[in-house]
């Protein structure tokens, strides 16, 4: 397997270990994280999946205070009690910068947020880019994903095998060691059905009575798999237009891959005919788009009145309001519901993403662009 050059991400952490004592790089496991820390040449190197180095930082003090240069410690939700000792070691020596890898994200972030503040900056590592491996393998990036393992195999097969061993060994292996230990077999039975829910509007009381448990339980469930980057969790926008607005969350698997493992769909031609397949391809759009912004996933929200309009995807930007709408068609035209979301969220503008060749005007705010034109940083220009 060829490697594949992440010029975007790695351009991006090179910024940030140039400016702050401390960088995080934070991600679902095997996304690649490791692979890109390796690029920046570490002066000194810690995985704490390998034996020999945990008992390296047995003593961590001693292990790390008299080094100089870059530090890359991996997989540092192990040792969480270590950031007030980071926090002391770089204010201390300015000759020291730390690179820590996370795949666990809610608990990490509050713990070095609160022990490093000021010293740390964060960088969210996703799957492959559509840059990453170019616009002619669009199709097998939606269909296999984004991990890097699942992405390269020369075969789907081999593709479809390595994704149904991640998500054993993610619930067998990778939430215990978290502390989690709810049931492997309930929690993949759980994560099935969200599947069945990818890109709806949640209602956990309904959730919890079709799995046979609380609304509270399922809130801790999903709260597990969004702190793990399995789900995301896109947040409605409020505004005050006078209309009644849905209020719930809608609910994302965050790498398609994972998606069409956990819906038993094995090749392109049963994607194509599925009724998941709308459903599959704005999950996909949405997770390319959200990264070509560039914003945090809190910044992102999704607008739905109960009358029937809604926008999938809404943030903002040098004080004005920008949509994203998806369309699996081939030339999406001009519908009602976008013209009340332009018009009651004050639009600067409106893209369509659909999977065809063409960009071109849809209303005077309103453009359609194929998914392989957006470039790893948005362009704001409609003009």
């Amino acid at each position: 397997m060829n490697k594949i050059i992440r010029s975007k991400d790695y351009n991006e952490i090179k910024y940030l270990i140039q400016n702050f004592s401390v960088t995080a790089i934070l991600g679902p496991r095997q996304c690649g994280k490791t692979t890109l820390a390796r690029d920046f040449k570490a002066d000194h190197y810690f995985d704490l999946e390998n034996p020999r180095d945990i008992a390296r930082l047995d003593q961590p003090q001693l292990a790390l205070e008299n080094l100089n240069g870059l530090i890359v410690i991996d997989e540092i939700q192990r040792i969480p009690e270590i950031f007030p000792l980071i926090r002391y070691l770089v204010d201390n020596n300015p000759e020291q910068k730390y690179l820590i890898l996370g795949s666990a994200s809610s608990e990490l972030i509050k713990q070095s947020s609160e022990t490093l503040a000021g010293r740390i900056a964060y960088c969210y590592l996703g799957g492959f880019r559509l840059s990453d491996i170019g616009s002619d393998n669009l199709q097998t990036l939606w269909f296999r994903g984004g991990f890097p393992k699942s992405y390269l195999p020369a075969t789907h097969r081999q593709s479809i095998t390595w994704r149904e061993n991640y998500i054993t060994s993610f619930l067998e292996r990778d939430l215990p060691q978290l502390g989690i230990n709810i049931p492997a077999n309930t929690l993949r039975r759980f994560w099935t059905m969200l599947a069945h829910y990818h890109g709806q509007v949640l209602n956990y009381s309904e959730l919890g009575r079709s799995f046979g448990i609380s609304d509270m339980k399922a809130r801790t469930y999903i709260d597990i798999l969004e702190g793990t980057f399995m789900v995301r969790l896109l947040q409605p926008w409020f505004n005050n237009t006078g209309k009644r607005l849905v209020k719930s969350p809608k609910l994302y698997l965050q790498d398609a891959g994972i998606f069409h493992s956990l819906q038993t769909i094995n090749s392109m031609e049963q994607l194509l005919s599925h009724n998941k397949l709308g459903a599959s391809w704005e999950g996909f759009v949405l997770e390319n788009v959200c990264r070509s912004i560039g914003k945090r996933n809190h910044e992102f929200y999704f607008w739905k009145t109960h009358a029937g309009a809604e926008l999938d995807l809404f943030w903002q930007h040098n004080g004005k309001n920008w949509g994203i709408e998806v369309k699996y068609h081939d030339a999406p035209t001009l519908s009602k519901s976008m013209k009340i979301a332009c018009q009651d969220l004050e639009l600067e503008a409106l893209w369509v993403i659909y999977p065809g060749n063409s960009e071109y005007k849809i209303a005077e705010n309103i453009s359609a662009l194929p998914l392989k034109n957006i470039s790893d940083t948005w362009n704001y220009d409609l003009s």
